[in-house]
């Protein structure tokens, strides 16, 4: 009795002792790293900006060394995993040239001095028409549809000025002809990662809802660059990418995509910050005055005026103690422009009143269900110019301040049925690409579950909490869309966990403690 006393206690103090020493971000030492059913030899990425590497909004060398592809090969070389090659960038300023000409700016790198992001300085030193030779198994395309990874001349350097070609394949593409999917299969990957489908939907939310919703046009060569990809054609286009990496026996592991909601870029900016202080610049006594003056002269009158037509509930006076929400243009209100240009011209005379029209017509102040874009944090009180106003022309003083006197424009702000396209659109790629994983037998990422999870409360590890919140939640860069390095760690351990799952490997969390959270302006 006693011997087996001994023997559970011992048994007892080991299990302890594995317990003590078990770490959040890595698997047990004692466990052999293995791959399983999987085969590491050959690894290919393909993607967009994500798998690239982009960060605080730009591809810069060592963002690249930071992406997850590049983390994932790092762990799978401990199970068999043979070289990843990637098409870096010259430098770490971040940005491009074309014929010696910036075509892409420098990265961003946190102010302290002004608490905001700033573009480092620097000129860029890699010029597209520098073609780079050899095959690269990150081929992570910044920029990259759906269907530009199967598109021909996707990587043709002479159309890159027009914008047919994208300029971060045409550096590394094998031929200006390529595509970006053969030039995947023809090196036989073993294993694969396809994380593809954000800018499908992105490139909409990013400009504001400024494009179309091609659901139903089944032609994605007649699609502006700020459209939603019709989900029709995102299934078959992703079928037949995950049907041509498969061919010869790959496995692999694809990654379904995040709603726009779960990134800063559109979750940062208050829709209504407009305070006193905000509205005199720091000087609340003249924010207050200069709101006693835009209630008497602007915001009462528009109010009793869209009172009459039954849509008072628009506008409300500004508060002279808290905060008011932006003023803002609505495209799918009903337009009163003419109705207001007859109810303000006894008053203002017809010219004035006309404006006044045209300018207000579908106007009302934000809401809560309103995303405000990070890039319109820099527009709020400025002077609307010619090229910008939406009307032609630089609107007059004091009818000139963005997003209080004059409205924030389409491109500064997602309304909610702008948001619901999005959404719809996301859902429907979502389906295909889980559909298309258990129909292959690949593994599942479900990105979409962990962003959402840093955006509503964050994820803890070791004695860190990471979260969206921008700048200082970790999980982002400063563009508010891409990763950090440190988000990149965390992406990279989401597909550890799937690969695993799925092939019954062994595969090793990486320290995301060892990954910044932001680059320093100056970089080697």
């Amino acid at each position: 009795m006693k011997k087996n006393i001994k023997w559970l206690l011992l048994v007892s103090l080991t299990v302890m002792a594995a317990c003590n020493n078990d770490d959040n971000n890595d698997t047990p030492a004692e466990v052999p790293v293995t791959p399983g059913s999987a085969v590491f030899t050959k690894y290919i990425a393909l993607g967009d900006s994500f798998a690239a590497g982009y960060s605080d909004n730009a591809l810069f060398k060592k963002g690249q060394e930071n992406s997850y592809p590049n983390i994932l090969s790092q762990q799978f070389a401990a199970a068999g995993g043979g070289a990843f090659t990637q098409p870096l960038m010259n430098d770490n300023v971040g940005g491009l040239l074309l014929g010696g000409n910036v075509i892409a700016g420098t990265r961003l790198s946190f102010d302290g001095a002004t608490q905001t992001p700033i573009s480092v300085v620097g000129k860029p030193s890699t010029e597209v028409t520098a073609h780079l030779t050899g095959s690269f198994n990150n081929l992570g395309v910044p920029g990259a549809k759906s269907y530009h990874l199967v598109a021909a001349n996707y990587g043709n350097v002479a159309g890159v000025a027009t914008g047919a070609a994208n300029p971060y394949f045409a550096r590394f593409s094998s031929a200006s002809s390529a595509t970006v999917i053969a030039d995947a299969v023809v090196q036989d990957p073993t294993f694969f990662s396809l994380f593809i489908g954000g800018n499908d939907v992105l490139a909409y939310a990013l400009s504001g809802g400024t494009g179309k919703d091609q659901t139903g046009n089944a032609n994605p060569a007649t699609y502006g660059s700020n459209d939603i990809t019709d989900p029709t054609v995102f299934a078959s286009i992703y079928a037949n990418l995950v049907t041509a990496l498969t061919a010869k026996g790959a496995k692999g592991v694809v990654a379904n995509l995040p709603y726009i909601t779960a990134l800063p870029h559109f979750t940062t900016v208050p829709y209504s910050p407009l305070t006193p202080k905000l509205i005199g610049k720091n000087n609340e006594a003249v924010g207050v005055a200069t709101i006693k003056a835009l209630n008497t002269q602007l915001y009462g009158p528009l109010k009793q005026a869209l009172t009459a037509f039954s849509a008072g509930d628009r506008i409300n006076l500004l508060s002279e103690t808290g905060a008011s929400p932006l003023l803002i243009k609505d495209e799918t209100l009903t337009n009163l422009s003419a109705q207001l240009t007859a109810a303000f011209t006894p008053t203002l005379g017809a010219q004035t009143a006309a404006f006044y029209g045209n300018v207000f017509g579908q106007v009302r102040q934000a809401k809560a269900t309103d995303l405000i874009v990070l890039t319109t944090r820099a527009d709020i009180g400025t002077a609307p110019t010619a090229s910008n106003s939406g009307i032609g022309i630089a609107p007059p003083s004091p009818l000139n301040a963005f997003g209080i006197s004059y409205p924030l424009q389409d491109k500064h702000v997602l309304i909610p049925t702008e948001t619901a396209e999005v959404k719809k659109a996301t859902d429907a790629y979502n389906a295909t690409i889980e559909a298309v994983a258990k129909e292959k037998g690949l593994a599942f990422v479900d990105t979409k579950a962990t962003l959402t999870q840093l955006a509503s409360g964050g994820i803890r590890f070791g004695n860190f909490t990471m979260s969206s919140s921008f700048a200082t939640g970790g999980a982002f860069s400063l563009d508010g869309v891409h990763p950090s390095a440190r988000g990149y760690g965390l992406i990279a351990n989401i597909f550890v966990d799937a690969i695993n799952a799925k092939y019954g490997a062994t595969l090793r969390h990486v320290d995301l403690g060892v990954y910044p959270i932001q680059y320093p302006a100056t970089l080697p």
